[in-house]
């Protein structure tokens, strides 16, 4: 396939912004500009290193912010940074963009994600002992992959040790909903504490064994009746469906240890090792309204179903990370490998009237979700040449991710008479497993050289390879009345003793697999993607820098449904395959001391997710929302327009204001359908789409005006930033989409409403940090405060309004105050209040005053209270 033509105007507008390039090798400089360029030497004494070395739009978090902020992983840090908003606690918005849009690294190499919807690794995996540092860079340049939309961030893991260290920790925490008060639950395993299964949840060898024919599993020419009772036995457990009340949920606790060692070899060179090892189990009630309803033409609102909700989840986290390095004056190398497991177990009840049923209904849930992640990543730099003119770096990277949900159970009842009835027909069960594998190899190149002219110029270019493999199954079971309805009695006993093996062996419910009844039951996925790049940066002028680079990518993405019984094939959607050149251009002008400018053009890409592009249904845990894929699915591609400027006044103080603007070619959205009374979720590409909006940063330190000796060197700070933005989906009377379930294009104003915002983009968003500070007392103190408006979660049924989410506005403390016993044991206490304004969480359907809680609660505010020691 050919590459994708650069459109004309970027093309230009690139070329003008860096043509003063092209002649710089042939018009040597005048014979006073060393001096001039002394001078410029001086220049940004107070920008930080990295602002200096970059010509990107970045913005950095360092491990003095994750200390100073108290967050526990990621996902929460970069809350902080402008332009970012959290979604769901583990997804990343950049400037109002879905986190489909986000592009995260470890260390430069790509992950594989545990997330079924989800090709995109969810950022609170990975808790801020195991990071150095993390990078967001919103511009775009060439060497990072093309799969660039609102911004790139660059996970940075520990490194070799500088000095020694060995540190401890432990702590406890709570939540003024969840702790000590009533919750859900249910028995499952003995280890379920650790967040690991003990076996309890395997599938029954009886299942595997019947599961290996080849045959789906019910009564019939494949087995016999006495054969789908033994089955039907072996699956039941009422210690994994049978929900409790727990009258004391548990207090919140944590403990971790790190090392780092390293030893001096000689001649600059020096060999480290760092170990890093931590775990926390924390429980969280919600309890809160969910309702599905239809707005009429005279904006009344009538409810398909509304119900109340309780939910309990129990969460266990082990996080484990070992690297080892060898560092020298001109050469490096190391080897990490990350460790994370991350178990979610819930118990579930909603109650309610569903008028699609006809009746007032319960659904009892059990879930537990086990996610792992084992990464081993390699890498170096090398320098050479006696002015060190040539850098060499590589990389390479092995992961796997999984994600393991056995024994998902669901019972729904039916209100009769004021007691609550299962008939095993009219209202039914299930059983469910299901797994997704996620691989990812990858390796890179890339390679700087200086130019031997007078000017600082240098020429990099590389090679990038990735492939992500991913492979998704479920099989699901339902105990079914046998004869059409259960008798009288039997309806009302308690689920464990209807499920019991006399009823079972009684013939009074049957084994039936309803695998594959609700779209495909297994599928594999492949994105490889192969590049090259090239990019030219250097000095254009005194004080003015430029980058111009150039991109080449090869991708071929598909998505195979396969039966899941006999293995064989499934109609498929077409492979997609797309060569792209993507160019990127950015200028750096530092015009004042310690003030400059950037602006920046580029062209990216956005690619669909492997379950967007699967016709498989699924469960989203968190909403209990179900979701569809979409074969039809494309590439979306941006074009990116950025300007920012920075005045560094100060050691580690600053203000900065910029202004973006996206243009967006078939952006993918989110949208809600129904067929058959199920409402589900699916996607679809709109037509185009426009971003645009502003940023603001700052952040100042204040001496106390009156000197007194209890104040020391506490000194104030405040650090804010803001960014407005808005946002246009445009569908003219010709344009089409193509949502799932449809076989033929409909026009896209059906699904979309011409000059609507673009899903997942919030007007505002604002952060604001006020603190005390002191280095000899080892104090911290902060108060921060975080703003996000609403935003559309997902476009609403054909004629109804759209879904929206409403994070609002969120308060939280963070105190560190370090101590010294005996001269030797550096301890640090840490206390920590989220969520003080008590804000709930809130999405909704509006239209004509009414308003639907399709999704609401209130989290709670939670404390958190540690203790660490470093010998």
């Amino acid at each position: 396939m050919k590459p994708t033509p650069l459109r004309t105007g970027l093309s230009l507008a690139i070329t003008a912004l860096l043509a003063p390039m092209a002649v710089i090798a042939q018009e040597p400089p005048p014979a006073s500009q060393p001096a001039e360029l002394d001078a410029v030497m001086v220049r940004g004494e107070y920008i930080p290193e990295p602002m200096l070395q970059t010509p990107e739009v970045a913005s950095f978090v360092t491990r003095e912010d994750f200390e100073r902020t108290g967050d526990g992983n990621a996902a929460e840090a970069l809350t902080r940074v402008s332009g970012l908003s959290l979604v769901n606690g583990k997804f990343v918005y950049v400037r109002g963009l879905g986190e489909r849009y986000s592009l995260a690294l470890l260390n430069g190499s790509p992950l594989p994600s545990p997330e079924p919807l989800q090709r995109v690794v969810p950022l609170d995996l990975f808790p801020s002992e195991v990071l150095q540092g993390v990078t967001v860079q919103k511009t775009y340049s060439a060497r990072y992959p093309g799969e660039f939309g609102g911004g790139v961030i660059d996970l940075q893991s520990l490194a070799v040790p500088e000095e020694n260290f060995f540190k401890v920790s432990v702590g406890i925490g709570g939540n003024n909903v969840t702790t000590g008060e009533n919750g859900l639950t249910y028995y499952g395993g003995d280890d379920d504490w650790w967040g690991y299964d003990d076996g309890t949840r395997k599938i029954p060898r009886e299942i595997q064994a019947a599961m290996a024919t080849g045959n789906r599993i019910d009564q019939g020419a494949n087995f016999s009746q006495e054969e789908i009772r033994t089955l039907g036995r072996s699956l039941n457990n009422p210690n994994l469906y049978l929900l409790q009340q727990k009258n004391s949920i548990d207090p919140d606790f944590g403990f971790g240890g790190s090392l780092g060692y390293g030893w001096d070899m000689g001649e600059g060179v020096r060999l480290g090792v760092i170990a890093v090892a931590s775990f926390k189990n924390e429980w969280r009630t919600r309890f809160g309204q969910q309702q599905d309803a239809f707005f009429t033409s005279n904006d009344n609102v009538e409810f398909d179903s509304s119900y109340d909700f309780l939910s309990t989840r129990n969460q266990a986290r082990t996080n484990a990370m070992f690297s080892t390095g060898l560092k020298g004056e001109r050469h490096q190398a190391g080897w990490t490998t990350l460790y994370v497991h991350d178990t979610v177990k819930e118990a579930r009840s909603r109650s309610g009237y569903d008028d699609l049923a006809g009746f007032t209904a319960r659904d009892d849930n059990t879930e537990w979700f086990e996610r792992s992640l084992l990464s081993h990543q390699f890498g170096g730099s090398h320098v050479f040449g006696e002015f060190d003119d040539l850098k060499v770096e590589w990389r390479g990277a092995v992961a796997k991710a999984t994600r393991q949900a056995p024994y998902e159970t669901g019972v729904r009842y039916e209100d009769v008479d004021g007691f609550w009835s299962h008939d095993g027909s009219r209202v039914q069960n299930f059983f469910r497993f299901s797994e997704v594998v996620d691989r990812t190899e990858s390796a890179g190149v890339d390679i700087t050289w200086r130019l031997p002219v007078e000017r600082d110029l240098t020429l990099s270019g590389g090679a990038a390879y990735s492939d992500n493999d991913r492979e998704s199954w479920t099989r699901e079971f339902r105990l079914l009345a046998l004869d059409g309805a259960l008798p009288f009695y039997n309806r009302y006993q308690r689920i464990d003793y209807l499920f019991s093996d006399y009823n079972l062996s009684q013939g009074l419910l049957r084994l039936r697999e309803t695998t594959g009844n609700s779209g495909a039951a297994a599928y594999t996925g492949e994105l490889e993607v192969k590049a090259f790049y090239l990019q030219l940066e250097g000095e254009i002028v005194p004080t003015v820098r430029g980058a111009l680079g150039l991109r080449h990518e090869d991708a071929t993405q598909f998505v195979a449904p396969y039966d899941i019984f006999s293995g064989a094939p499934q109609p498929a959607p077409q492979a997609l395959e797309e060569t792209y050149l993507l160019p990127s251009a950015t200028v750096t002008w530092n015009f004042a001391d310690n003030m400059q400018v950037r602006v920046g053009a580029s062209e990216t890409i956005a690619r669909p997710q492997f379950r967007e592009l699967s016709p498989q249904q699924y469960q989203d845990p968190d909403n209990n929302r179900l979701f569809y894929g979409n074969p039809f699915l494309v590439d979306s591609r941006l074009r990116n327009f950025d300007a920012r400027y920075e005045w560094f006044f100060g050691a580690g103080e600053y203000v900065t204001a910029g202004l973006f603007y996206k243009q967006i070619d078939k952006p993918i959205e989110a949208n809600i359908n129904q067929a058959g009374g199920t409402t589900f979720q699916s996607y679809f590409n709109a037509p185009r789409a426009n971003v645009y909006g502003v940023e603001l940063d700052m952040k100042k330190y204040f001496d106390l005006p009156v000197q007194a000796s209890w104040w020391g060197d506490n000194r104030l700070y405040v650090a804010g930033n803001y960014t407005w933005s808005d946002s246009e989906v445009r569908a003219s009377e010709s344009d089409t989409v193509q949502p799932f379930g449809y076989t033929e294009p409909l026009p896209a104003r059906l699904f979309v409403r011409d000059g609507s915002k673009l899903q997942g983009q919030s007007e505002h968003i604002a952060n604001l940090q006020l603190g005390i500070e002191s280095t000899e007392e080892r104090l911290q103190a902060t108060l921060i405060a975080n703003h996000v408006s609403e935003r559309i979660s997902a476009r609403g049924r054909p004629g109804q309004p759209d879904y929206l989410e409403e994070p609002g506005t969120s308060l939280d403390f963070v105190l560190r105050k370090g101590m010294d016993f005996g001269g030797r044991y550096r301890t640090t206490v840490a206390f920590s209040a989220r969520n003080l304004l008590d804000t709930r969480y809130r999405e909704y359907q509006e239209r004509g005053g009414e308003k639907v809680d399709v999704y609401t609660y209130k989290p709670g505010t939670s404390y958190d209270l540690s203790l660490s020691v470093e010998f």
